[in-house]
C-alpha cells in the first residue's frame, strides 16, 4: 500500500474514534467544518481512558433522535431517499403513544426529499388518515394555494407533521404525544436538510422553536431549528376558519419572506 493510502486509512480511523467518543459523551449533532487543505494531516483523536471495543449499536426502535450527522460519518446512508426510508422503517407499526389506538394508518410525509423548503403542520386529519398523505383535505388544498402563491408547486417542497397519527376529532396533539413523535420529524428534517422551514400553526412552531408564545405573537418572526431558519405562520385550517383580508395578508407576507430566504441560497 502507498504512503498516501496509509495516511487515508489513519485519518478514517481517527475520525471514527472521534465520532465514537462524541457519541459516548452524548453529542448527537456535529456542525460541518471547512474542508481541510489537501495534504494537511488530521489531528489525532484526544486521549481518553481505554475502553472495550464498542458493540454494534442495537436497532433504534425508540430513540429516533439518534439519527444524526454521526451516522453519516460512521457509514450510515446519506442519500435523503434512503434516510427517509430508514426513518419510516424505524417508525414501523408505531404504538409508542395513545394516538395509534384510533388511527387508520401512519401519515409519514410527502414531497421532494431534496427540497429547499419544508412545511411542517401539527397532525393528520380524517382525509389524511384515510389516504396516508399529509394535507390532502380542505386545509391541504389551501396549503397548495399558499405554495403556488410563491411560485412553487407541491412537488417542489416537502410536507410533514409533528405527529404521524390522527388525533381524535382532529384535536391538537397533547404534549406527551408531540414529544414522543417529534424526534421522527427531526430525523426527517435532518435527512432532507431544507434551507428554510415554514411552521404551520402553534403546535409546529412550539415543537421546532421551543416557544410557549401563541402563533399570533410569533408569526412573521424568524426563528431557528438546528441552524435552519424557521418562519412561523398561520395553519391553513385557521385561514379557512378566519379567512379575513388581514389574515391572508399576514400569511402572504410570511410566505414571501420564506421564499426570499430560500432564494438567498445556502
Amino acid at each position: 500500500m502507498s504512503s498516501c493510502g496509509r495516511g487515508d486509512a489513519a485519518t478514517r480511523r481517527a475520525l471514527a474514534e472521534w465520532v465514537a467518543y462524541l457519541r459516548e459523551i452524548g453529542v448527537r449533532d456535529l456542525a460541518a467544518a471547512a474542508p481541510r487543505p489537501v495534504g494537511e494531516r488530521a489531528a489525532p483523536a484526544p486521549a481518553r481512558p481505554s475502553a472495550p471495543p464498542a458493540k454494534e449499536p442495537a436497532r433504534r426502535a425508540s430513540r429516533p433522535e439518534l439519527f444524526s450527522l454521526a451516522d453519516s460519518a460512521s457509514g450510515g446512508p446519506s442519500d435523503p431517499v434512503a434516510r427517509l426510508r430508514e426513518i419510516r422503517e424505524e417508525i414501523g407499526d408505531c404504538r409508542r403513544c395513545r394516538l395509534h389506538e384510533r388511527r387508520t394508518q401512519i401519515v409519514f410525509g410527502v414531497g421532494n426529499p431534496s427540497a429547499g423548503l419544508m412545511f411542517v403542520g401539527e397532525g393528520p386529519g380524517a382525509e389524511e388518515d384515510a389516504r396516508g398523505e399529509p394535507f390532502v383535505g380542505r386545509a391541504g388544498k389551501k396549503l397548495d394555494e399558499m405554495i403556488r402563491s410563491v411560485g412553487l408547486e407541491r412537488g417542489d417542497v416537502y410536507i410533514a407533521n409533528v405527529v404521524k397519527c390522527r388525533p381524535p376529532d382532529n384535536r391538537t396533539p397533547e404534549a406527551d404525544e408531540a414529544s414522543t413523535c417529534s424526534p421522527f420529524l427531526f430525523a426527517q428534517i435532518e435527512a432532507i436538510r431544507p434551507r428554510v422551514i415554514v411552521a404551520l400553526g402553534a403546535p409546529a412552531a412550539k415543537t421546532l422553536l421551543g416557544s410557549r408564545l401563541g402563533i399570533t405573537q410569533i408569526r412573521g418572526t424568524w426563528g431557528s431549528f438546528r441552524g435552519i431558519p424557521v418562519m412561523p405562520t398561520f395553519h391553513p385550517a385557521y385561514l379557512l376558519r378566519a379567512y379575513t383580508q388581514e389574515n391572508r395578508r399576514k400569511v402572504w407576507e410570511d410566505l414571501k419572506a420564506a421564499r426570499l430566504k430560500l432564494d438567498e441560497g445556502p
